[in-house]
């Protein structure tokens, strides 16, 4: 049996849900047990089908954010930890609280630069290309009432070219969080 039972919330195509996956996949120490989406078309909930993972669909917004219903679900399967894999809704206190310090999220800057509401994606690439920033990179964090501002746990830097698009740019730093992000879970998993 797994000491850790990792939940990933992903709303989009999963990529980052599926490195962590296949991380994990030979360890007796972590399991992926469930996978929550808040878009019913998400590649991410066919990733879950792919490896046999179960899936939770939040109905809407305010069903997140004012009901228990997830937090029984997470409870009875006997999650230890959240996982945010590109998940772009704020986390509601209710959540926090029902995991606190085990909420860990993934943000393709160098936080405090470029976060917050709306720093997403391609929203985050073209303002660091527009600032003409020498790097970018990627921040793991801890999650708490606000967007992107909890404890950081990792921050890993990439070199951007003058002639680097804000493409180019996510490119580079999808790589990072491919590589180190399942790494820095499991580093935090066994402090």
């Amino acid at each position: 049996m797994s000491n850790y039972k990792l939940c990933l919330f992903a709303s989009g195509r999963g990529s980052n849900a599926e490195k962590i996956i296949e991380y994990f996949d030979a360890s007796d120490q972590v399991s992926i047990d469930l996978i929550v989406s808040n878009k019913s078309k998400a590649k991410v909930l066919d990733l879950a089908k792919r490896h046999g993972i179960a899936e939770y669909l939040i109905a809407n917004k305010a069903t997140f954010s004012k009901s228990n219903s997830l937090i029984d679900t997470l409870k009875e399967k006997g999650i230890t930890h959240v996982i945010l894999a590109g998940f772009l809704w704020l986390i509601p206190s209710n959540l926090i609280a029902a995991y606190p310090d085990k909420i860990i999220n993934i943000h393709p800057a160098l936080l405090p630069k470029y976060g917050g509401k709306g720093m997403y994606g391609m929203n985050v690439h073209k303002a660091v290309k527009a600032n003409n920033e020498p790097q970018s990179g990627i921040t793991i964090h801890l999650v708490n009432e606000n967007y992107d501002e909890g404890k950081h746990l990792s921050q890993v830097r990439c070199e951007i070219d003058d002639n680097d698009s804000a493409e180019d740019i996510a490119k580079k730093v999808l790589a990072l969080e491919h590589f180190h992000y399942p790494r820095v879970i499991e580093g935090y998993l066994n402090t």
